[in-house]
């Protein structure tokens, strides 16, 4: 067993117990944290197969973009954990059904005709200027042309049916309609309002007669009667 197969296996290894325990993990914000180190020993495996692409755009995409963000909804969500683990149970026999019918599916897709002679990538060495990136767009814009369409136009309408989904207009909020303020008149902009007014002379100055009156303390009282 060569070096380069030992930190094959090492990584994969790594790889099925962070996954192990993001779907374990009773604390989400953990478990998002396994989801990351899954992630990255991903990436290390794409790497040991020469493609360096790959590896980036999963660390950037995934790890950089995604992930942050789910890690922020989880810390800012207040989630209730005996909520979620109150039907687990329920749904164990869907899911282990789910889990063995994607073995059997992984298994005979690697026992088929096209996998039969497959080699790794590393045992066949590259020169200096072999392009991981052009290697894969050519395959990608050849052969492959049309699921990469489709896959595009699948998560186009991924977006627009999720963003139709959300979007509910609050008839409670308000808001401007330019439309309708540009053809308002001057009368529907403006109300003249009349108010009787009452006329005061400031002229003659008039005695201040306190409409309600004074009490004063016996303390005032004593000093008044002194005076």
């Amino acid at each position: 067993m060569t070096f380069e197969q030992v930190v094959v296996y090492l990584i994969s290894a790594v790889m099925l117990v962070s996954a192990a325990l993001v779907v374990t993990m009773r604390n989400p914000v953990k478990a998002v944290l396994s989801l990351v180190l899954t992630f990255f020993s991903a990436a290390s495996l794409w790497i040991t197969l020469e493609a360096e692409f790959l590896a980036i755009s999963l660390v950037l995409v995934y790890v950089g973009a995604v992930m942050v963000l789910f890690l922020f909804v989880v810390m800012m969500l207040d989630i209730n954990q005996a909520e979620l683990r109150a039907g687990f149970t329920n749904y164990l026999p869907l899911g282990g059904v789910v889990a063995v019918l994607m073995v059997v599916e992984i298994i005979l897709v690697l026992k088929g005709r096209e996998y039969s002679g497959l080699q790794l990538a590393s045992e066949q060495l590259r020169g200096p200027g072999y392009s991981n990136t052009r290697e894969l767009g050519a395959i990608i814009y050849t052969h492959y042309i049309y699921p990469f369409e489709i896959v595009g136009f699948v998560l186009l309408v991924a977006i627009v049916g999720s963003i139709a989904l959300t979007f509910r207009r609050r008839t409670v909020s308000r808001y401007q309609k330019p439309s309708v303020q540009i053809h308002t008149t001057k009368a529907e902009r403006l109300r003249v309002v009349k108010m009787t007014t009452q006329r005061v002379d400031l002229t003659t100055p008039e005695e201040f007669v306190p409409t309600t009156p004074i009490q004063t303390t016996p303390t005032q009282k004593a000093e008044e009667e002194s005076t």
